[in-house]
């Protein structure tokens, strides 16, 4: 089984392009959140979109929780995933199905303790996927990703084992540990935006050691 990988806080066309020939499955486009790297505008997601290859997977993270707004977003932007980065009300998800045909949804569980496990039990038969982030959306400033943070790989495995969904696992992720983690939790995929840059910028060579550590971990899979 291939680890596909996701390349998150992309912030333009080159970056994107940088990270298709790396051979990123997925890129990560960040809109307005309470905290966190990698925010751009809109019309500069609408703009990356627009350039990406068809099969690469265009993620928009959006704090927002009414499914009328993500509907507004995902219009304007024109991406084909959307990462709910927070987490939504009963019935939220039906309305985006209905809504948006053919988008595929990726709900963030973060990983905080024993009751992330049923979180994602709970909301998997309702998406497409899980991704699993170190976040703290209870904090005075909601954190919604990109933290840099590790969290209990133990409550990530199990996730992987019990959703009926495949499962991203982000947090803390670099060329370092990034083998270990998909050792340890056999994820379908991995995400990452902080250990793939130097002052803020996609690092190339952070990039090749990520992507060469993680078919190095796929080898011995």
């Amino acid at each position: 089984m291939r680890t596909r990988v996701k390349i998150c806080c992309i912030s333009s066309v080159a970056e994107a392009q940088a990270a298709v020939a790396a051979g990123a499955d997925a890129i990560g486009l960040v809109s307005a959140m309470p905290s966190g790297p990698g925010v751009i505008g809109e019309g500069l997601i609408a703009e990356i979109a627009a350039a990406a290859p068809p099969a690469l997977g265009t993620f928009l993270l959006t704090s927002e929780v009414e499914p009328a707004a993500i509907v507004a977003q995902q219009h304007r932007c024109g991406i084909n995933t959307i990462q709910l980065c927070d987490a939504l009300d009963a019935g939220a998800y039906r309305v985006l199905r209905e809504a948006l045909p053919g988008i595929a949804l990726i709900q963030v569980i973060h990983v905080r303790g024993e009751s992330a496990v049923a979180e994602a039990i709970e909301a998997a038969p309702s998406v497409d996927g899980l991704l699993l982030d170190s976040g703290n959306p209870s904090a005075p400033v909601k954190e919604l990703g990109g933290t840099g943070r590790l969290h209990d790989w133990a409550l990530s495995r199990r996730i992987v084992a019990e959703a009926p969904c495949p499962v991203f696992l982000a947090g803390g992720l670099n060329s370092d540990n990034v083998a270990e983690a998909i050792h340890h939790v056999r994820p379908y995929g991995v995400d990452l935006c902080t250990g793939v840059r130097t002052d803020g910028a996609l690092d190339a060579a952070k990039l090749g050691a990520y992507m060469g550590a993680v078919a190095t971990a796929d080898a011995g899979r």
